[in-house]
């Protein structure tokens, strides 16, 4: 299938997608120091940068778009224009993405990480059931968290 718009202006709108700062990590940002937890933003000196950093608590979390990190629900859709490029584009991101988990917690950090589908869309989770289970592992002891959308 074809794209319905020119590489020009297709260019133009994908170069205009955030890759920090978007609306589901402001809103996990917001509602965690609402609750009084401080965190540091994007700290140059960790693996892969993570969304929010806890010092205190030697933890990170990252808040992953469903698309470009590749999860498996409803918010990712392959596109059908130039698929071998998203394919190679998006498996290369999931990759990444592992490398990174792996090397924070080697370095002895905890990572959670938090999924758009998670927090908008049809499967997206009351935003306070997500801030409690944020808070939760972040008191607590555990190594991992993954919160993602459940089916309606």
């Amino acid at each position: 299938m074809a794209d319905i718009v020119t590489a020009d202006v297709r260019s133009r709108m994908m170069s205009g997608i955030k890759g920090k700062d978007t609306k589901p990590e402001l809103l996990v940002r917001k509602a965690l120091h609402r609750s009084g937890f401080r965190y540091r933003l994007h700290v140059k000196g960790l693996p892969g940068k993570p969304d929010l950093v806890f010092p205190k608590w030697k933890a990170v979390i990252f808040v992953n778009g469903c698309f470009w990190h590749g999860h498996d629900c409803h918010l990712f859709r392959l596109p059908a224009s130039r698929a071998d490029f998203w394919r190679e584009k998006i498996a290369g991101n999931v990759e990444r993405d592992d490398r990174v988990v792996e090397s924070l917690k080697t370095a002895g950090w905890r990572v959670a990480i938090v999924w758009g589908c998670a927090l908008e869309g049809k499967e997206r989770l009351d935003s306070e059931e997500v801030l409690s289970l944020l808070a939760e592992w972040l008191q607590g002891n555990a190594g991992t968290l993954e919160i993602r959308g459940v089916a309606a």
